[in-house]
Parts: C-alpha cells; structure tokens; sequence
C-alpha cells in the first residue's frame, strides 16, 4: 500500500483527493494536514465522506511516515512549508499549486500526455493548472507535428469551485447564480505554464496565444473553446489527434459535438474538432477539479509508483 499524506486538507482540491484516495485500491491515508480544522472530523469539512472515513485533520505533517504528499494549500504556500520542513529522502511530492510549474526547483511537469516516461522516473511532481490542461490538450498535438503558425484564440469557462473554497465577492451563490463574467483577459497566470509547454514541443512557435477566462454560473467543469489558422482538412485533423492521444487512457476524440457532463466528476478529457475556412477549432472539456487538479494528481501518483494509470479512477460521470 502506498502511504499517503495531503498538506493543506480542508479545500476542495484536498476533498476530491480524499474521496478518490479512501476507494484507491493501493493508497493509505497516512495523515490530513490542516492549521485550521485540526483535531476535526475530516467529515466537519468534507461532508460528502460520511461513511468512509472516521479521520481527523492533524496538527502536524508526519514526513518520515508516508510515501507521497499531496500539497494542497494556496498558491504561495508549497515553497512556504518547505522552507520550514526538510524532505525525507525518497518522499514523493505532487504539489497542486502553482509554485514548481516552471520546472526551475527540480519538479517535472505533471501533464502525462506530454511527458508520461519522465513522470514515471520523477520524485518531485507540479500538477498542472486546470485551464492549463484543458487548453494544452487542445493544441498539443498540433504543437508536436509543428503545426501552429499563427495566433491561437481562447475562450474558455470555469465553473465556480476554480475559485477556491473561501468565498470572495464573485464566488457566492446570490452573485454567481445566472451570471457570467470575463476575468483576467489576456494575463491568466497558467499562460505562462502553456507558454513554456507549447515552446518546448514546438521552439519556433512566436505567435501569441490570446486567452480570455470566463466565470461560469456553475459548480465545477471547463469548457474551453481554442481555434487557430490551419492548412489541414478536418480528416486530417482528426487523424493527427488520435494518432497523438491513441495511447491515453483518459484523453479522447469525439467526431460528435461534446458538453461538460460528459466528463463532470471523471477524470476524462473529450476534444471536439470542426474545420471553418482555414480556422481549426478545437472543443475540449474537463472537471477542473479532477483531470484540472485531483485525479490528474493521482493519475501522476500512480505513473510514479508503477501503478496502471487509470486505478482508482474510473470514475462515473454525471451525466443527468
């Protein structure tokens, strides 16, 4: 059994975790970190987990006594705690903040579609952003047969829970409900993440990729609408993409159109692809909160102990 510890327990990223880690037939939950509710019921928080665990949030992070953490705190916080922890040797690490993604500290980017061999050989993993994802995954496999010639367009839009469990002035339920709004247009920090992927694949890329993020008047799910200039026919985009995802077990493509429910509580990610005059545009949808963040977390858990990719998470969508 795999021991499991998650720093930062009482957020919605360390929730989803806990609901795919008690039913994950190799992990072990070793300890719950969390300042805030220590010495809890992990089911105060996590409401959704009566039944299955009996748990307390501890008051302390037990290093030495498990395999792998989950570092679930804000942004800012991983390298925060680590400057006051020491890791033990041979201590896993994937971090779901965005402190490591750049790769500059060691980490290995925890895209498997992109880089699967190296995250099966890494001990220190950074999760990607969930926009990140979602919109990587729609140009990868143009970026790796260097095929992106021109500016790339995005429009996507997040559900709620992107936002974090604490409430702000454009999360709660009276402002959010039958509302939508444009937020960080054109500086969305995880350009930076897809930047820096799309230039390794493809280091000539030199256009620019134009990202508007959108607030969603629901729960969870992205839906992410890219297009950019392309000579190929849509057969031939199609052959690309399946070519390149043929061997993901969680990344699939639909010759129908597809929605959030599709893939809402999995960790499955659909692309959609139409050809318009010479635009190709490509629909992708994931759950933020699983392929965006959790259940890619430990999609990359079980690349790294050697597990088949897929245990644990065969997760069923909610599809009415």
């Amino acid at each position: 059994m795999i021991r499991i510890g998650i720093i930062g327990g009482a957020g919605y990223t360390a929730g989803e975790l806990l609901r795919i880690l008690l039913n994950h037939p190799e992990a072990e939950i070793g300890f719950v970190y969390s300042t805030s509710n220590a010495g809890n019921l992990i089911t105060d928080v996590h409401e959704g987990l009566y039944g299955e665990t009996d748990l307390c949030f501890a008051d302390h992070a037990d290093l030495d006594s498990v395999d792998v953490v989950f570092m679930c705190s804000g942004h800012g916080k991983s390298s925060a705690f680590w400057a006051e922890h020491e890791r033990p040797t041979g201590l896993k690490v994937v971090d779901l903040a965005q402190d490591y993604r750049d790769e500059s500290c060691g980490y290995v980017y925890g895209l498997p579609e992109i880089q699967r061999e190296k995250i099966k050989r890494a001990s220190l993993i950074a999760n990607p952003g969930c926009f990140a994802t979602a919109i990587q995954l729609a140009l990868l496999p143009l970026a790796d047969d260097n095929l992106l010639k021109d500016d790339v367009q995005v429009t996507a839009i997040t559900g709620s829970t992107g936002a974090g469990v604490k409430p702000g002035a454009t999360t709660h339920f009276s402002w959010r409900s039958n509302n939508l709004s444009v937020y960080k247009a054109f500086e969305h920090q995880h350009l930076i993440e897809i930047r820096h992927n799309i230039k390794t694949l493809e280091p000539q890329f030199g256009s620019e990729i134009h990202f508007v993020p959108v607030r969603g008047d629901f729960a969870r799910g992205i839906l992410a609408v890219t297009y950019t200039y392309s000579d190929l026919t849509e057969d031939e985009a199609y052959a690309l993409y399946e070519k390149y995802y043929h061997d993901a077990p969680f990344t699939h493509v639909s010759h129908r159109n597809i929605d959030l429910k599709q893939v809402v509580n999995t960790n499955k990610a659909l692309l959609h692809l139409e050809k318009h005059d010479d635009q190709l545009m490509i629909v992708s949808v994931i759950d933020n909160l699983l392929k965006g963040a959790s259940g890619q977390a430990v999609q990359n858990m079980n690349l790294i102990f050697g597990l088949p990719e897929t245990t644990g998470l065969k997760l069923k969508a909610s599809a009415f």
